[in-house]
């Protein structure tokens, strides 16, 4: 074999979010694009806001000698320092720069933070619905994954969490708002798990670690607010990105944070500052950070999701569809009518709408749409979506 066994493995197991995704592009080729409803991936439609155009223009012309040069893997202590002082307001808690770390995007921020922290067979519990990707970050870096279910409001189920820990324990991911449910973690929630896993480091001797994903942090509505993961426990770090709300997906600029209560603070920032020149992702991109150190704080029109939310969920509830409204992200995450969520799938493929199986997430029964597109795409898909329902009534 001319590759490796374990991505040749990976490879016939790949994410069914991008399958779904280049199925669409063959049969936008087919049928032209404006026939297709891609609703299979989380790519932002709406533009970046107009301060982020003009401060990257205004950053490009101040660029000097120097300028796009290599800095401290942790990346420029102006960048760090600007986005500690946003952190302060938004997590409560007095975050200094030499907490921050600069990363490509919010999966480069997880990487460098597993690198640091697993050893072989490791175990990292993740929770139903789940981002298929933080599965094979734990096994990139040898850890192992102990996935749990959540409850039926898909918020944190503590019984199933305590169940799965054990001596091998290292750490947790948590994604809130969540990446597929759009379900938001309550502080109850949160300072449940907290107790509970200190309760458990406690008992095991080792430090349990909860990493909170967090890019959809800002895309929330209702009247909605995403709890302090550092208030709820102390041995938590961050991971996020800009690629959401300032709909820059493809600039791969994010950070990390570490909780400064973390008992080993300075350990962790110091692995993770090596992880990142092991990993080659060596500094996160020098033109961003100094963009989006200018632009905390700042997002797209979230209203326009939410506008797109509304409009989609009043369709497919007058068409028969089961589902918990999301109080954040772009995603909606209905039940499907029959048990088998990938031939229901296969159903929608047909009226040229696509969306991902929730097996894509180990949650079979259930489908993601991502409502991230114009609104035309939303509402003549519509009647697609019902014709499907109404099979199966």
């Amino acid at each position: 074999m001319t590759i490796a066994q374990k991505i040749s493995a990976s490879m016939h197991g790949s994410s069914w979010v991008r399958k779904m995704f280049e199925e669409g592009m063959q049969l936008q080729e087919k049928h032209g694009s404006k026939n297709v409803f891609d609703f299979s991936i989380g790519n932002p439609n709406l533009p970046p806001p107009e301060a982020f155009s003009s401060t990257l223009r205004d950053t490009v012309d101040s660029c000097g000698l120097g300028a796009h040069c290599y800095m401290s893997q942790v990346g420029y202590p102006q960048v760090c320092e600007a986005i500690a002082g946003y952190l302060c307001e938004e997590q409560g808690v007095a975050i200094s720069q030499k907490e921050v770390i600069m990363t490509c995007g919010a999966a480069g921020a997880l990487n460098v933070i597993l690198k640091t922290l697993l050893d072989p067979e490791d175990e990292v519990i993740l929770t139903k619905p789940v981002f298929i990707d933080y599965a094979a970050y734990v096994d990139n870096h040898c850890g192992t994954s102990r996935i749990v279910d959540c409850r039926p409001d898909f918020m944190l189920d503590l019984d199933a969490i305590g169940s799965a820990i054990n001596k091998k324990t290292k750490a947790m991911i948590i994604n809130s708002p969540n990446n597929p449910s759009g379900q938001i973690y309550s502080k109850e929630n949160l300072h449940g798990l907290g107790k509970l896993l200190e309760e458990r480091s406690k008992a095991f001797g080792r430090t349990i670690y909860l990493l909170s994903d967090e890019p959809y942090r800002k895309i929330i509505f209702d009247g909605y607010q995403v709890p302090s993961i550092f208030k709820a426990y102390s041995q938590s770090i961050i991971a996020t990105s800009y690629s959401k709300d300032l709909s820059i997906p493809g600039e791969r600029i994010g950070f990390a944070a570490v909780n400064p209560a973390a008992t080993y603070k300075q350990d962790i920032m110091n692995g993770m500052a090596l992880a990142t020149r092991i990993l080659g992702f060596i500094n996160a991109p020098a033109l961003m950070q100094r963009v989006v150190s200018e632009l905390q704080g700042i997002s797209v029109d979230i209203h326009a999701y939410e506008k797109k939310r509304q409009l989609l969920c009043d369709g497919l509830a007058d068409a028969g569809y089961e589902f918990v409204t999301p109080p954040g992200t772009f995603y909606l995450f209905p039940k499907t009518p029959i048990e088998d969520d990938v031939t229901f799938v296969q159903e929608l493929q047909k009226e040229l709408i696509l969306t991902v199986p929730g097996k894509g997430f180990l949650y079979p029964g259930y489908f993601r749409i991502a409502f991230c597109v114009d609104d035309d795409t939303i509402i003549n898909a519509l009647p697609g979506f019902r014709r499907v329902m109404d099979r199966y009534k």
